[in-house]
């Protein structure tokens, strides 16, 4: 019966539970209260949990919390028994001094108490929630006493009121700004997902973690609002004592491969896939013609909907039918180009319908996205706390997009395939890794960068704009993951050509031999989608070799390699050098001349052998 009455919840209301988590002196992180109670039959202030919950507390009160006066931390919850779908999680963690209480319980012996105050949700409204559970946050902790639960019981009424006609838009799942973060780098990002490898992202405080990896998770059309339903399957150890039994550390010192933007820009030519057309495309432009803008706005389904059993095709099946799909949409593409593509807001009506995948389980569009990436053991935890690192080598777990801000995580890289290393700032954003077979499937081809450049100078442009402040629609974050949903409908719609070889080569002849034998190809592949004949093949950017494609990539060389930043910094030495009057003037400018000569004929040499640029050893070229 009681799994019945907490299924009954479930089906009735997007908010499952508010819950209050709490550093107790003795006992550490522990649930202090919930509302309606997590195990049906206790009170609210049970400390209780179902065994697939148990990280619960250590999720909503996060590593190093102590160090920060407020955060906000996103988590994924696996599902209950009787329930099919991950539970998303928001919290809010406040700490204050002990002595501005106006109520002091006998157990708070330190000189701060430190809460978190969350909502458990069934909708990935992530920024919705966030923006409501904030305010609330603060008025909880103005009160002073923790005993007035009175304000999240009708938190918890209200959420369910108001989130129940709420639509999954973008801008309601995630209040992060993707220009704050845009790069080449992200490009990269979205390959590496694509190719369901285990990424990593260490980045801190808590919130900037959660904040970006959701934002790179947002570039993916409709993964986010339904292609998450099965990202947090897995099952917790049977006691806490056994999730973190002091792993092998490796030394932070220890000489790692690391890969800037500039690495993967520097490509062989046998790998760049080039192909000649008759006309020279403007390469500050997109080169495809037509563009079903379908993508660009949120579906109205909800994440209620029921969901199919999952099914396991054999590769020979697979294989078939990609056979027959090949085939089938052979004759229903124009791959004629035409005038530069140019991507506008539609209006919602005439919208396909979601329905629900035969293969993949998820709510579907008419394109069959979002693509099965987070499914069949493939987790999505945008904060893993430090009692879930059993996680990274179970071997139920065939790969995640994990955040961290525990250093452990970080140092243990042989856990994961990449690790994204955002501390510092955007601008020196890494990405860490250690197999040369992927360092060469991430190489950027000459289409990427066009596709790259085009973004981060629109982005930067519409940026300095004081007048537009962020409101404005190109350079704005709809617009980017505009951009991203035609690089994934081209991508997608090429694989179904004939000639798919070379209309795929300008993706990278390497990466796309590496994704046609993922589990999110070959189930997207399984089925037809025949609203696909309305997008043209062929990448965006694809097009003759210019001395345009010359300058871009010497300018991500220039932009992001050690060589590069020391050019630039020996240009700033000879500027300043040159206001500098009397003999001064020609010793410092001589200097800095050969600095800048020594600079410049070491990072050209650098650019002669383009394998020595991104291999770290002897053993990783090609």
């Amino acid at each position: 019966s009681k799994k019945m009455e907490r299924g009954s919840d479930v089906d009735n209301e997007p908010v499952l539970h508010i819950v209050v988590v709490g550093f107790h002196h003795k006992k550490g992180c522990q649930v202090e209260f919930s509302y309606p109670p997590i195990i049906p039959g206790a009170g609210h202030d049970s400390n209780t949990l179902p065994e697939e919950w148990k990280y619960l507390p250590f999720l909503a009160l996060p590593d190093g919390a102590h160090n920060h006066q407020e955060d906000t931390v996103y988590f994924h919850l696996p599902p209950l028994d009787g329930q099919q779908k991950c539970v998303y999680g928001v919290s809010c963690y406040r700490q204050m001094e002990a002595k501005a209480l106006k109520v002091r319980e006998a157990d708070i012996t330190r000189e701060t108490v430190q809460k978190s105050v969350c909502v458990l949700s069934q909708l990935p409204l992530f920024g919705l929630i966030q923006a409501k559970l904030q305010l609330i946050t603060h008025a909880y902790f103005e009160e002073k006493d923790f005993s007035q639960i009175s304000i999240l019981k009708e938190l918890y009424d209200h959420m369910n009121r108001s989130l129940s006609c709420t639509a999954l838009e973008g801008s309601q799942i995630c209040l992060g700004n993707s220009k704050t973060l845009f790069t080449t780098i992200v490009l990269i990002l979205f390959k590496l997902i694509l190719l369901e490898k285990k990424i990593l992202f260490y980045v801190t405080p808590v919130k900037r973690l959660v904040e970006t990896l959701m934002t790179v998770l947002s570039l993916f059309p409709g993964i986010i609002e339904h292609g998450l339903a099965d990202s947090s399957h897995y099952q917790p150890r049977r006691s806490i004592s056994e999730d973190f039994s002091s792993p092998e550390i490796i030394s932070a010192d220890e000489e790692s491969l690391s890969m800037s933007t500039t690495d993967i820009t520097n490509i062989s030519k046998e790998l760049e896939g080039r192909y000649d057309v008759s006309d020279q495309p403007d390469q500050s432009k997109p080169c495809n013609t037509t563009l079903d803008t379908h993508y660009l706005q949120p579906h109205a389904g909800s994440l209620l909907d029921s969901e199919c059993e999952w099914e396991t095709l054999e590769p020979h099946v697979m294989d078939e039918m990609e056979g027959k799909v090949d085939v089938a949409h052979s004759n229903m593409f124009d791959t004629d180009s035409g005038l530069p593509i140019t991507v506008q807001p539609q209006s919602a009506t005439g919208q396909g319908m979601l329905t629900s995948g035969l293969v993949s389980g998820l709510q579907e569009d008419q394109y069959g996205l979002p693509l099965a990436i987070f499914t069949k053991g493939y987790l999505c935890m945008p904060y893993m706390a430090l009692q879930q690192h059993h996680l990274l080598s179970d071997i139920s777990v065939r790969g995640f997009v994990a955040g961290a801000t525990n250093i452990l995580f970080r140092q243990q890289r042989h856990l994961s395939d990449a690790i994204v290393d955002v501390s510092k700032s955007v601008d020196e954003a890494r990405i860490q890794i250690h197999d040369p077979e992927l360092r060469k499937m991430l190489y950027l081809s000459t289409a990427d960068l066009r596709f790259a450049d085009y973004l981060v100078k629109h982005v930067t442009e519409n940026k300095e704009d004081v007048f537009l402040d962020g409101t404005g629609w190109e350079g704005g974050d709809e617009w980017i993951r505009a951009q991203f949903g035609l690089y994934i409908h081209s991508l997608l719609s090429s694989a179904l050509q004939q000639d798919h070889e070379r209309l795929l080569a300008d993706y990278g002849t390497a990466f796309t031999s590496a994704w046609k034998i993922t589990h999110n190809y070959r189930v997207w592949i399984s089925n037809k989608h025949l609203a696909m004949a309305s997008i043209t093949p062929g990448h965006p950017f694809q097009g003759q070799y210019s001395v345009a494609d010359v300058k871009i990539r010497l300018s991500h060389s220039m932009q992001n390699s050690e060589r590069g930043k020391k050019i630039g910094n020996a240009v700033m030495l000879t500027s300043r050098s040159v206001v500098q009057t009397g003999k001064a003037v020609g010793q410092s400018v001589g200097g800095a001349l050969t600095v800048a000569k020594s600079a410049m004929s070491s990072w050209f040499s650098m650019l002669a052998q383009p394998t020595a640029a991104v291999s770290a050893s002897p053993q990783s070229a090609d």
